[in-house]
């Protein structure tokens, strides 16, 4: 199974968690709601299903509601089918939450893990919050250690380019901070003035004193928040 895989089924495990739905609403909640993937597709999805289905995880139910009038033009007749989560399908799914390895706060996971942590336990939470900042903090060394060994080569675009993704990276670090910090002292996400997690950015970069294009200084710039 390869790793998308993995998050796909985990995410979709995850939703019939919280209640059955037929493969239109799935789709939707997957693109749209739950922000973890883009532009995913039928095709995608009902391999998922079946596989799912076949492990034991999901049962298939005849769907009687008022959106099956809207999906089944866009679906046929599989929006018509409901998928329901059986009993092992949810043993399942909480043991995948209690796992807190580097699976778990890599880039392709994090999120996908992140969207669950309201059924997820504290302990695991903070586990998995600091694996990430962990792996983070080791990213920007790299970072660092990189733009030492080449900036003097590099143009003021190209150096830019490594100033927003290093800055990217440090604002991801202050959010998990913010976070972490939450979970030990026991409040609620919704009360710790914390926002959403920040859009990762695959660019290699770096910060510092670096020059703007055609600008040799730099002006302070305003805090970044996530979004």
């Amino acid at each position: 199974m390869s790793r998308r895989s993995g998050i796909l089924e985990f995410a979709v495990l995850g939703l019939l968690r919280e209640s059955p739905m037929h493969g239109y609403e799935l789709r939707k909640r997957l693109n749209t709601s739950l922000g973890v993937f883009r532009a995913f597709s039928y095709g995608t999805l009902y391999p998922c299903l079946k596989t799912l289905v076949a492990n034991g995880w999901l049962i298939e139910e005849p769907g009687n509601t008022s959106e099956d009038a809207l999906a089944a033009p866009l679906a046929g007749r599989r929006a018509k089918i409901v998928y329901r989560l059986t009993a092992e399908g949810k043993e399942h799914f909480e043991e995948l939450l209690s796992q807190t390895g580097p699976d778990a706060y890599e880039d392709e996971t994090f999120a996908a893990r992140f969207a669950f942590f309201g059924q997820t336990s504290r302990d695991v939470r903070m586990r998995v919050l600091e694996g990430r900042r962990s792996r983070l903090e080791e990213r920007l060394e790299k970072m660092r250690a990189s733009l030492a060994r080449t900036r003097e080569r590099l143009d003021d675009y190209t150096l830019e380019l490594q100033r927003h993704g290093m800055e990217s990276v440090e604002r991801e670090v202050r959010w998990l901070n913010e976070l972490i910090e939450s979970e030990r002292a026991g409040r609620d996400l919704k009360g710790s003035g914390s926002g959403e997690p920040a859009q990762q950015d695959t660019t290699s970069g770096a910060t510092g004193d670096l020059p703007r294009p055609g600008n040799t200084s730099r002006p302070d710039s305003p805090d970044d928040t996530a979004t």
